[in-house]
């Protein structure tokens, strides 16, 4: 058993799961809200066995398996010296809805110096949908000095109009987390079965995908603040009918609830994004084609190997970018892991690797750390 994991849940206590965060030694952050390899001094985390992202995941597991009768203890610790600690418990929080801890996390909105902290407690107080904190929120999203907060503050602001609170099966899927089951995919074996709701609520099973000499190409993206991945999906609509001419099933994969992930897709708002001109909702509606599914804490990409929770990318952990070939026995034929934001093979490229049944690819920026 390594030191993120527990035996028994009757061991767990707010102050033993903190613990493990206080104690490990994470890849930094710089000012900008992005991970930098320790080893490189690169944005990014190059050793893909890195186990950041499994301390941050099952410590928001074990938190909200404590549940609600410990909110005040977890509350204690955004007032922790450690920027990872407050994080896990502002994200913990929101997931609990934990309206006791509102006070708390408005604190952390107003005084703390560590943009993570600031944005991860004004996404709680979305998820939580606190109508209280409307004015600070609206001050936040005017005022912040990171445009990262400002956009998170935005996205609050608009779910806690709509009522739009986390939805109890997120709770769910973070207190059933199994590290037994996580990175479980091998290329040359058989994918792993899964099914995962979209963001218009109907069900995906892969099986359903498989076959019928049809490939299958899993693309798990980051959020509705990253451009590489609305370049992603204006790929995937340019390429629609070579990829339906090449029999490719082709499913988007986001490690976020609903609301977060019709925001994706343009069925909420339209953010003030600072890489677009115009917004995206117009055109998505009537564009895209294939399901964006909604993989609630992750589970499905930590079975996948694609670390949810990885690193910082605009002040939020997220998932390593990963792309899955699934060929029509239900094989893997090729797994692809991004070692920073940017690294992953484009739609072109992923549709060419599938009519050529070439499986190579390596980004030219990838990290590499010389081996000694």
């Amino acid at each position: 058993m390594n030191d993120t994991e527990t035996s028994s849940s009757d061991e767990l206590s707010v102050e033993t799961v903190l613990d493990r965060v206080r104690t490990h030694e994470f890849h930094p952050v710089d000012e900008t809200s992005f991970t930098v390899d320790r080893t490189l001094e690169e944005h990014g985390i190059a050793d893909l066995d890195a186990d950041d992202w499994r301390v941050r995941l099952l410590a928001v597991r074990d938190l909200v398996r404590l549940g609600d009768a410990k909110t005040s203890e977890i509350a204690v610790g955004l007032e922790d010296d450690d920027v990872q600690v407050r994080y896990v418990c502002a994200t913990t929080l929101g997931i609990l809805r934990a309206q006791s801890e509102i006070e708390s996390l408005e604190r952390v909105v107003r005084e703390d110096p560590d943009a993570l902290a600031r944005s991860q407690a004004i996404v709680a107080l979305g998820q939580i949908g606190a109508t209280r904190s409307m004015d600070l929120l609206r001050d936040r999203h005017a005022n912040d000095d990171s445009k990262d907060v400002r956009h998170q503050a935005e996205l609050s602001i608009d779910r806690i109009e709509k009522g739009a609170v986390a939805e109890p099966k997120l709770e769910a899927a973070y207190r059933n987390l199994d590290e037994d089951t996580f990175e479980q995919l091998a290329v040359g074996e058989s994918a792993p079965s899964f099914e995962l709701p979209d963001t218009d609520g109907r069900t995906w099973d892969l099986e359903d995908s498989i076959g019928d000499d049809e490939w299958t190409a899993l693309i798990w993206v980051f959020a509705d603040w990253c451009p590489v991945c609305h370049r992603e999906f204006d790929e995937l609509i340019e390429l629609r009918e070579e990829l339906q001419e090449a029999d490719v099933n082709v499913a988007t994969i986001e490690c976020h609830g609903g609301y977060r992930g019709r925001v994706m897709v343009g069925r909420e708002l339209a953010p003030e994004y600072w890489f677009a001109e115009e917004s995206f909702i117009e055109s998505y509606a009537e564009q895209i084609w294939w399901p964006h599914l909604l993989d609630r804490a992750g589970a499905i990409g930590a079975k996948y190997g694609v670390d949810p929770m990885a690193y910082a990318v605009h002040a939020e952990y997220i998932n390593r970018p990963a792309t899955i070939i699934i060929d029509p026995t239900g094989t893997v034929r090729f797994a692809y892991y991004g070692t920073f934001w940017g690294d992953r093979p484009s739609i072109e490229e992923t549709l060419e690797m599938i009519r050529s049944e070439q499986f190579e690819f390596e980004h030219p920026e990838r990290r590499q750390i010389a081996s000694e």
